[in-house]
């Protein structure tokens, strides 16, 4: 795997407070998202573009490894 296997993509909490949506790719070729820890995350229309195309991406890289 590539260091680019993962992705961040910027959040808030229910605080407003800046956080990131990380998503990559586990060794096993699975797509694991990771929210802020015990927070939920809240995106905005152009934040869940960025997460759209984060999951793309993955799925992109998982399809390049054969099983």
């Amino acid at each position: 795997m590539s260091g680019r296997d993962e992705w961040s993509v910027g959040c808030r909490d229910l605080a407003g407070r800046r956080r990131d949506v990380t998503v990559f790719v586990s060794s096993d070729d699975k797509i694991v998202l990771v929210a802020p820890p015990g927070e939920a995350a809240v995106l905005g229309p152009l934040d869940v573009g960025r997460l759209r195309a984060a999951l793309r991406d993955a799925v992109v890289v998982v399809a390049q490894h054969p099983e």
